[in-house]
């Protein structure tokens, strides 16, 4: 099962997606990682995204097809698609690549938020800086010895973003770029809609109802 987790950031796509990949065997594919993977890699497509990386300039859309259709090539239990696409045209590549390797994309999980909500969640976020857990210093704060739930670390940071402003900006910069493809998927029959900002269990269990319907 191939699908693709929309949603603003802060939306808890990254803690939905790692529950994913605990409990179906899933393969998240984050453009991030796959950029940092590839550019230590050492392989002809690692050194071409260096070069672009170098240079400062962004990486472009036939570049990030061709890491994702390695990840498709080597299989597994199906992939998460997180950050990618953003766009309509990619949207469009990531149809094709897909049609050309005989997969489908089976659903696409839009992770609905109402914006000041997510901007008070996400002002008191925090993360673990071993394993990436998140916390919330109104619904789920660090615990009281100090130490991560999930890992024992004793550290945990703030994202410099993670601000009133530049949240609100980035929201901006999604809806200007990435919502469209809500409309889009919506067309194509393969959108989902869950409650962004409910508990993590609730968000999970509306995923898993969404996924098995798909």
């Amino acid at each position: 099962m191939n699908i693709i987790l929309l949603g603003p950031p802060g939306a808890g796509k990254g803690t939905q997606a790692r529950r994913l990949v605990e409990e179906r065997g899933m393969t998240q594919l984050s453009t991030g990682d796959m950029l940092r993977e590839a550019r230590s890699s050492g392989t002809e497509m690692g050194k071409r995204v260096a070069a672009v990386m170098d240079r400062g300039e962004l990486v472009t859309d036939e570049i990030v097809i061709g890491l994702i259709a390695e990840k498709l090539e080597g299989g597994g239990g199906g992939f998460i698609f997180d950050g990618f696409p953003r766009t309509l045209a990619q949207a469009d590549a990531l149809g094709a690549l897909l049609d050309n390797m005989g997969q489908r994309l089976d659903a696409v999980i839009e992770m609905r938020v109402d914006d000041e909500a997510l901007v008070a969640r996400i002002t008191a976020r925090s993360t673990c800086a071993g394993c990436g857990e998140v916390y919330n210093d109104i619904s789920r704060p660090i615990p009281a010895d100090g130490t991560c739930v999930k890992c024992g670390a004793t550290e945990f940071t703030r994202r410099a973003d993670d601000n009133a402003d530049s949240l609100r900006q980035r929201l901006m910069e999604y809806y200007k770029k990435t919502s469209p493809l809500i409309g889009y998927y919506h067309a194509k029959g393969q959108l989902s809609v869950v409650d962004g900002l409910g508990e993590i269990d609730a968000v999970s269990a509306e995923i898993k109802a969404a996924l098995d319907k798909a």
